[in-house]
């Protein structure tokens, strides 16, 4: 069945550019935010060097103006019902280019790219990660732009003198994108934010920092609100059609903020937990940048016209999706994600079974790169059941991790009586200041698995609440744009809009709860042990 039953021929609707780290999507919105057109292209992973994570932002643009033909066309929608358009990316994700040609002087260099893990050493060992933190809420690791970007000017031919003069400039992918839509160079706070060069508390860029990283503000892009026009678009450039509409380009977030946002996570202490690859728990804090103590990272959840900026803590887990894959890629016991449910299900517990799935360390709070992954409690009576259920479960547990973590935080943070008053969001879910009785929103694909489901909602010992758009990061991008250009009239139309698919109650008795996650702590003993003894990992 094609999306483009779903449309009237006269109306309109917002589209969503989401560019992510396997490819890109673009999709189409109505007024309900109900998607009626999608459409998307994977790009290369290229890996120059062991450790080394690159893509062709020539690709990505070619993506992109595919992936919108391709909606359109199978939607039956004409450029001219597209009001405007928003941008969602990877974040981190480093370009630079020429000003002039648009043509990029290396790769990007992508989030998961370890290749500055030793000036990163450096400079904590320089002490430079203690002043860091405070400006940017986020700790020294080559997770971020920053020293991605000094890389770069150290090592591309030319790029230094063309920085100095503004002719060779510097973006996130969402940046790349606007500038190849619009010709504007310009960023977001939510993604100005995860550069390691943007200060939380003066909402621009950082001279200290950019000394420290000889990066020359020339080459840095305008720092914008999230949402607002920053140029526009000739739809029919994409679409290979003779069309002159000029769609406005007018809105942008970095791919969880935009989930959190897609979400309707606009009151304080909303949280939303998106199960990808890897999973990224966000809490509104409000106009409040909490500096976490309990590994944590702070950052900007969104910035409208007009209002002050929005700021979120952020844990983020390396493992969760990915798991199930190492099931079915790496051990061959499955042969699709789907199937983990019926046999979760098939037992009544693990068997005493528990799975840390450390395979490239642990995130937060734990922030351990020597973990290795861990499975303990094998017994003869272990079958696949087990193990596939003590996957699942710890996906569940490692979320307890970060939301313990995250209360410790927003705890110390919002401890005050005038908090206390403000903690309760208009949605009522997770409050800042007393988030033990609030729900928990959550997306990605693992989230379609009941089990897990309901497990995270025992395992807290809250409820857990499925949306019913499964596409939050895309939906939150069409919002901002679709605010900027008063397609939808405020927050409030918004989080009216938002709906539950299904929402998962605990069952379980709290000395169980406590049992259980008690079991799952020893556990991660077990797989923070192995940091003390690399010298056994590596004979393994």
């Amino acid at each position: 069945m094609r999306a483009g039953i779903l449309c009237m021929a006269d109306e309109l609707y917002i589209g969503a550019l989401d560019q992510g780290t396997t490819g890109t999507r673009f999709m189409a919105f109505n007024r309900q935010g109900v998607p009626v057109a999608r459409a998307y292209r994977e790009h290369r992973q290229i890996y120059p060097q062991a450790g080394w994570v690159e893509h062709d932002p020539e690709e990505i643009w070619r993506n992109t103006l595919a992936v919108i033909s391709d909606a359109l066309s199978q939607a039956g929608l004409r450029p001219s019902q597209i009001a405007a358009i928003g941008v969602t990316n990877q974040r981190e994700t480093s370009v630079v280019w020429d000003a002039v040609t648009g043509k990029p002087f290396h790769n990007a260099i992508v989030w998961q790219d370890r290749r500055t893990a030793a000036r990163c050493a450096e400079l904590q060992e320089s002490g430079w990660a203690e002043r860091i933190r405070p400006k940017t809420g986020l700790p020294c690791d080559p997770y971020f732009s920053a020293t991605k970007l000094e890389w770069l000017l150290q090592n591309v031919p030319g790029l230094r003198a063309g920085a100095e003069t503004g002719k060779a400039i510097f973006g996130t992918v969402d940046t790349w994108l606007i500038w190849k839509l619009t010709g504007a160079h310009v960023t977001d706070a939510s993604n100005a934010s995860r550069t390691m060069l943007f200060n939380l508390h003066t909402l621009d860029w950082d001279e200290e920092l950019l000394n420290l990283f000889s990066i020359p503000r020339a080459m840095l892009p305008a720092v914008r609100s999230s949402a607002e026009t920053y140029g526009s678009f000739e739809l029919g450039r994409a679409c290979r059609k003779p069309s002159r509409h000029e769609v406005p380009v007018a809105g942008d977030l970095g791919d969880q903020q935009a989930a959190l946002f897609g979400q309707a996570g606009f009151g304080l202490g909303d949280t939303k937990n998106t199960y990808g690859t890897g999973s990224f728990l966000l809490r509104n804090t409000g106009t409040t940048p909490v500096a976490s103590r309990h590994g944590m990272l702070t950052t900007v959840a969104y910035r409208l016209p007009g209002a002050p900026v929005c700021y979120a803590l952020e844990g983020s887990v390396f493992i969760t999706g990915a798991a199930i894959q190492w099931l079915r890629d790496g051990l061959g016991v499955i042969r699709s994600a789907p199937e983990t449910e019926a046999l979760a299900v098939a037992v009544p517990d693990t068997g005493g079974v528990y799975f840390v799935p450390a395979f490239a360390g642990l995130g937060a709070p734990y922030w351990n790169p020597y973990a290795r992954g861990t499975i303990v409690g094998l017994t003869r009576g272990t079958a696949l059941a087990h193990l596939v259920r003590a996957t699942l479960e710890a996906i569940a547990y490692h979320t307890r991790d970060v939301l313990e973590a995250m209360n410790a935080d927003v705890h110390s943070a919002f401890s005050e009586p005038a908090a206390s008053r403000e903690a309760t969001g208009p949605s009522g879910v997770v409050s800042a200041a007393a988030p033990e009785g609030s729900a928990l929103k959550v997306d990605g694909g693992a989230a379609r698995n009941g089990f897990l489901c309901q497990f995270q909602s025992d395992v807290l010992g809250v409820p857990v609440v499925r949306p019913t758009t499964e596409e939050t990061t895309a939906l939150g991008a069409a919002y901002v744009a679709g605010l900027a250009v008063g397609y939808w009239k405020d927050l409030d139309e918004i989080r009216r809009l938002w709906k539950a698919d299904r929402v998962f109650q605990p069952q379980m008795t709290s000395e169980r709860r406590d049992q259980l996650y008690a079991g799952w702590q020893n556990a991660v003993r077990c797989a923070l042990s192995w940091a003390s003894r690399p010298d056994q990992g590596r004979r393994a």
